[in-house]
């Protein structure tokens, strides 16, 4: 099964023998709540899945978004229709990041039927997909959680990726050299992390570029998918737009860890270094 799917391939799908769980997990960054949005109009038979409540647990030492309890995520899923032996489509706004997150803790937590809807609402509702303000009361699923599914780092781990392998810093490129940083306690990257924006691995329309380029583009970054010997990571903010490249990778043919802490848990200990400028040092 491919990471992320086209609306086309999601409307075959619907129609097919196997109809996929869908999750409608639309969020903004410092944003308004997108439950209104949502009730206003989604994909038929969606299930509104909040992702500051419901795929984060509290904010604290351990970052922004930190990982929810796998059994609290588990009745979430499971509230929301999801079983182990049926498919699950994610799909936000456009962006990809919140579906990406969504699509991260069900691979972590071992689901192995989930996908992205590459592009989003807006490319479903561009191919011509239909929406519905209905109010949608799924069955309740059966998932149970376990852990493990995909690479995990912490920040110890992190570190030490920096050093023997590559850490990819999925932030935008002025936050990684330390020139701004809008929301953590200070500027700056994790020394050794390389620079690679997930913003780049998309193209205008918010879909991902195909494989080939982002083989190209990892490539370039130090990652290729034959060196099975250098480990790859993955931190951002939060852990949320991270998971995002962690996807592109995966479309890239590359497997990743993503340090789900990032840099607002590494940057909230001042012991802890910090590397400024566009170089990774």
């Amino acid at each position: 099964m491919t990471a992320i799917l086209s609306a086309s391939e999601l409307m075959s799908e619907l129609a097919g023998p196997r109809p996929p769980v869908l999750l409608d997990i639309r969020w903004q960054l410092g944003g308004p709540d997108q439950r209104p949005a949502y009730e206003a109009g989604h994909l038929p038979g969606a299930v509104y899945v909040d992702l500051d409540r419901e795929l984060a647990g509290p904010a604290g030492s351990g970052g922004r978004h930190p990982l929810p309890e796998p059994e609290a995520f588990g009745a979430v899923m499971r509230r929301a229709g999801v079983s182990a032996g049926a498919p699950v489509v994610v799909y936000d706004g456009g962006l990809g990041w919140a579906a990406a997150r969504a699509w991260w803790l069900l691979r972590w937590t071992g689901h192995a039927e989930v996908q992205v809807l590459d592009g989003g609402l807006a490319a479903w509702t561009a191919a011509g997909g239909a929406v519905s303000a209905d109010a949608v009361s799924p069955a309740e699923g059966d998932f149970k959680p376990t852990p493990g599914g995909l690479g995990l780092l912490d920040a110890d781990g992190a570190a030490a990726l920096a050093r023997e392998g590559v850490l990819l810093d999925a932030r935008a490129g002025e936050r990684y050299r330390g020139e701004v940083e809008p929301i953590d306690r200070v500027g700056g990257h994790i020394p050794g992390a390389v620079s690679a924006p997930t913003t780049e691995n998309v193209g205008p329309d918010g879909r991902f570029l195909p494989g080939a380029e982002l083989r190209a583009r990892f490539a370039g970054l130090g990652v290729t998918a034959e060196d099975g010997g250098r480990p790859v990571g993955v931190y951002c903010g939060s852990g949320v737009s991270g998971a995002h490249e962690v996807l592109a990778l995966e479309v890239a043919g590359v497997a990743a860890a993503l340090y789900a802490g990032s840099w607002s848990e590494w940057s909230s200990d001042p012991d802890r270094p910090v590397a400024t400028g566009p170089l990774p040092r």
